[in-house]
């Protein structure tokens, strides 16, 4: 049987623990006040009182750039031999765009690949029965008026797949600021027209994001991948125009 001074123990402890339980469940429900009304204030000043306004502004422009890339394919049986003739062509290449104007800078080698050619047997292993290399060059050409004689010239020489042709502007950057600046104003006067036939104002400005597309690509592949392609003359290169594309997207708080 229990003493006087256990049951006192015993009733202090139960009232601890009472105690605590009660400061928890307090705890608990300040919480979730605190929660649902940061909630709230979040609905308030959060995105419902944020409106969006899109503006795109467009140049269009002559290239002043050419950039192409080209390769050297050549298979053969012995692995020496295949990447001395492969050499002797491009290098005839290089010289040959040297000596037309191209700066050193403006050729560059993007690619070389050596591939073992196979041959295939029922129930024998493959067989390497000889190789083939592929070197590629990335140019740039600045004499636009000559990029189909220098096409003409280089497959001539042991050019045997253009891979792309496009057409670009070297210094674009002060045609970009002037289409951002046409984007901005289409975008602002979307933004006056469409506040007043909603019947709101607007306020500061909290956001501004903004999209530069790439160039329309003229492409020209005339002799890809068909062998060493042909010598009817010049190609005719069109390089048409280019169009710089900025898209602004402007959001303004509603008061």
């Amino acid at each position: 049987m229990l003493d006087f001074f256990q049951i006192k123990q015993h009733r202090i402890v139960f009232s601890i623990f009472a105690t605590l339980v009660i400061v928890i469940m307090v705890i608990i429900i300040i919480s979730g006040i605190l929660t649902f009304t940061g909630r709230g204030k979040t609905g308030i000043n959060g995105n419902n009182n944020v409106i969006s306004f899109t503006g795109e502004g467009k140049i269009s422009t002559k290239p002043d750039m050419a950039f192409v890339d080209f390769s050297v394919v050549t298979q053969g049986i012995q692995l020496a031999d295949v990447q001395n003739k492969n050499s002797e062509k491009m290098n005839k290449v290089v010289e040959f765009l040297k000596g037309f104007g191209v700066e050193e800078k403006d050729i560059k080698t993007t690619n070389y690949n050596l591939y073992p050619q196979y041959t295939y047997e029922n129930n024998r292993i493959p067989q390497i029965m000889g190789y083939q290399i592929s070197q590629t060059l990335s140019v740039k050409i600045k004499q636009l008026d000559k990029v189909g004689e220098v096409m003409e010239k280089v497959v001539g020489m042991g050019i045997n797949q253009v891979n792309s042709l496009y057409f670009g502007v070297e210094n674009d950057e002060e045609l970009k600021e002037q289409a951002r600046k046409m984007a901005i104003d289409n975008a602002k006067a979307k933004a006056e027209v469409l506040a007043k036939e909603l019947g709101i104002r607007l306020g500061k400005l909290t956001n501004f994001y903004e999209n530069t597309s790439g160039y329309p690509v003229p492409m020209y592949d005339s002799y890809k991948a068909t062998g060493m392609g042909g010598g009817e003359g010049s190609p005719n290169i069109q390089t048409g125009e280019n169009e710089i594309i900025v898209n602004i997207t402007l959001n303004y708080e509603v008061k």
